[in-house]
């Protein structure tokens, strides 16, 4: 009796137990803790320059492009650009009117674990979804929804470190479009552009989200589109931001104002991460705007920046520019462009692949066809002339413009489209 009794009760009490408890068994998931030696964990690489500087990749596509490796579903609507690094891929997206971060396996693509954001209070202007790309850093990483909520997670399980409100905690202003920015990790300080009068740009305490100091900047401009880098010029350590009036920049150390130019802005979107390099730091935006360098340099105790020359022929909306061997390679709406960075001259102007984002790795532009099929290129790094090396066309398209940037990182490219991830062996044999 007290045997048939446990066998009717057990399943019940099981059941109960399975019902009440909000943690349950994760499953057993693939080995992800080895960081790869030409890892991509934050947005525009590990430099923030949109380079990788893996070689052994391959020079030339077959005619059906590289192999598909794995193809991961489920990762929410948005335009996130992946980040990758120890073994996982990071990024973010909408489902079920809530914001998430996402982990999967680099091997597999297999899910990991998910966090919630917050709910989605806000459609981007007629493109919902996070822009964010996942900043890596260690143990945990820095994830920015599109409302402004700022999380610090920990990369293992998704557990919450602590979370920042740049709209409330800081009365921020951005654009219609939503906050886009990719947070900057500088050694023990988190960068981070909330906009408005209060706190322009912010450093926090990466490990506890501690306010270490709010800048100033006169003209008290909105967040934009853009996401900051770290430069040093003339000695002193600098954060540079382009923001809804301009280029902006702040000391590292105390957030000071040192400098702005505020030629390449236009008054609808700045979106493209500047390029600094050697003392010059160059800005373009679309909305028939172009592109300018500035030579910035210190006089007493104050930096000025003095223009070098202006260009209509960079209107880089938001694919974003790479900086190699003195020339600058960017889309100029639909033409994919090359100038030389301390002049502006064009060296040459191509129609083919059309308006869309860039990376590179091993000699190669990787480019991306914003919208259509999203095709792929492969372009040959060359001031020359332009020299393609293959392409192809992503299958199942969404239709949905391909804005994510495509990412190389341990010999694999990866693409995002929507709620789908698409990893692709590009390894040479």
């Amino acid at each position: 009796m007290c045997r048939r009794l446990l066998v009717l009760v057990l399943p019940l009490i099981l059941f109960a137990c399975s019902e009440a408890s909000p943690f349950k068994p994760a499953p057993m998931k693939e080995d992800a803790s080895a960081a790869g030696e030409f890892d991509w964990p934050q947005w525009r690489g590990p430099d923030r320059t949109h380079i990788n500087k893996e070689t052994g990749l391959l020079k030339d596509w077959p005619k059906d492009g590289p192999k598909l490796v794995w193809k991961a579903d489920d990762m929410g609507n948005g335009y996130s650009t992946p980040s990758i690094a120890a073994g996982r891929v990071f990024l973010m997206g909408n489902r079920n009117k809530k914001e998430y971060v996402l982990a999967v396996g680099e091997k597999t693509g297999e899910k990991l674990w998910e966090t919630e954001v917050g709910a989605v209070r806000a459609g981007g202007g007629g493109y919902p979804g996070p822009r964010c790309t996942p900043t890596v850093d260690g143990s945990v990483l820095y994830a920015l929804g599109l409302n402004g909520d700022l999380l610090c997670i920990n990369v293992n399980d998704g557990s919450v470190v602590w979370r920042k409100d740049l709209a409330k905690d800081f009365k921020g202003r951005v654009g219609g479009w939503g906050y886009s920015e990719s947070p900057l990790v500088d050694g023990d300080k988190l960068i981070a552009t909330p906009g408005g009068s209060e706190a322009p740009i912010v450093a926090l305490n990466k490990k506890s989200g501690e306010v270490i100091w709010k800048s100033k900047i006169p003209g008290n401009d909105g967040a934009h589109y853009a996401s900051a880098i770290a430069t040093e010029i003339d000695g002193v350590r600098q954060y540079v931001q382009f923001m809804a009036g301009g280029v902006v920049a702040v000391a590292a150390d105390t957030g000071k104002f040192l400098w702005r130019y505020d030629r390449p802005h236009n008054g609808t979107a700045n979106c493209s991460t500047v390029i600094a390099s050697d003392g010059h730091v160059f800005a373009a935006s679309s909305y028939g705007t172009g592109g300018g360098l500035v030579k910035v340099s210190k006089s007493g105790d104050s930096f000025g920046a003095e223009e070098v020359f202006f260009t209509r022929k960079m209107k880089n909306h938001h694919g974003g520019m790479v900086l190699l061997d003195g020339h600058v390679y960017g889309s100029d709406e639909g033409l994919l462009t090359c100038l030389e960075f301390k002049t502006g001259e064009i060296k040459w102007q191509e129609r083919i692949p059309g308006k869309g984002s860039i990376a590179f790795a091993d000699g190669r532009l990787y480019y991306r066809n914003e919208s259509g099929s999203g095709t792929v290129y492969l372009v040959e790094v060359n001031p020359a002339k332009f020299v393609l090396h293959g392409k192809f066309d992503q299958p199942n398209r969404s239709g949905a413009n391909s804005w994510p940037h495509p990412v190389i990182a341990n010999g694999r490219l990866y693409l995002r489209d929507q709620g789908v991830l698409l990893c692709y062996d590009v390894k040479s044999k």
